[in-house]
């Protein structure tokens, strides 16, 4: 897919989360998403790292969910999974889609190793938690550590968590539209 037609469909499906609840927080999916961004940003993160932190949560809505997989009012199991397969069928990248695949186990790595980071995590994302395996066993976070994105992905899981400050002004999304059409044109094969 052209990287113009790929972009427009991804940031006119996210404009329409303005409005949408983010799963249970206190702020709305789509400030979630660029909270999220833009800390990635202030961090010194590649543009490719700033867009999976931008898209991490797509999976929530690109497909309409249904009984079978909703976490309560909570939103979509398996979302991490839906969202990357959703964003490889638009050709992003390899990395940002396996970014965006793995940030559940992140947190699910972080709540075995990290007691403060389990005990700080907010009501909801304690709650979706169990839906997603609860922490990591130590055989799978060994798994987990060798993986070649593990430190990106941490990084991102700390910045989703971090991203759910009510009443942030949401910027311009323009910026943001910009970075994913040169990070989805660098994913093309020259």
């Amino acid at each position: 897919m052209k990287a113009e037609a790929a972009v427009h469909e991804l940031f006119a499906l996210c404009r329409q989360q303005a409005g949408a609840s983010y799963i249970g927080e206190c702020v709305s999916q789509l400030e979630h998403m660029v909270q999220a961004a833009e800390l990635a940003r202030v961090a010194g993160a590649d543009e490719e790292l700033i867009l999976a932190a931008f898209c991490h949560d797509v999976g929530h809505f690109c497909v309409p969910p249904s009984a079978h997989n909703a976490m309560a009012d909570l939103g979509r199991k398996g979302h991490e999974r839906v969202g990357a397969r959703w964003l490889r069928g638009l050709g992003f990248s390899p990395r940002l889609c396996g970014l965006v695949e793995r940030h559940v186990q992140a947190k699910r790595y972080l709540c075995w190793r990290d007691a403060a980071y389990l005990a700080g995590l907010s009501p909801a994302s304690r709650q979706t938690l169990a839906w997603q395996g609860g922490p990591m066993t130590e055989i799978e976070a060994g798994v987990f550590e060798v993986d070649p994105w593990f430190a990106d992905s941490l990084r991102l899981r700390r910045w989703d968590e971090a991203a759910k400050v009510p009443g942030l002004p949401l910027p311009d999304l323009d910026a943001l539209q910009q970075l994913a059409l040169r990070v989805h044109r660098a994913a093309l094969p020259a």
